[in-house]
């Protein structure tokens, strides 16, 4: 679980995916179109995938991907990412994260 945090604390926005799943290509690319630019760990093609995935899931992260952290905190996955962007609140939080300048 400290692998994960420290990597999802080591940028701005930081997204844990698997290569195959759809969601998560869908998330990044939301991301993406605010201007901010992510660090992705494809977990099903990282050395230490597996380990990751299970320390997601121990941080509540069902399903494991898409895994969301921005401003060096997990904001959850693909449901709480939509949510804040329907309520508007996503690019806001990439504001605060130093993520996008706008």
């Amino acid at each position: 679980m400290d692998m994960v945090m420290k990597l999802g604390s080591s940028s701005a926005v930081v997204i844990f995916t698997k290569s195959s799943c759809c969601i998560s290509h869908s998330i990044e690319t939301l991301i993406r179109s605010f201007g901010a630019n992510p660090i992705v760990y494809e977990l099903d093609t990282h050395p230490n995938g597996k380990q990751m995935e299970k320390a997601l899931m121990e941080l509540e992260c069902e399903p494991s991907v898409p895994a969301i952290f921005i401003g060096k905190e997990l904001v959850g996955g693909a449901n709480e990412i939509m949510s804040l962007n329907v309520r508007g609140k996503l690019k806001q939080l990439l504001i605060r994260a130093k993520a996008i300048w706008v």
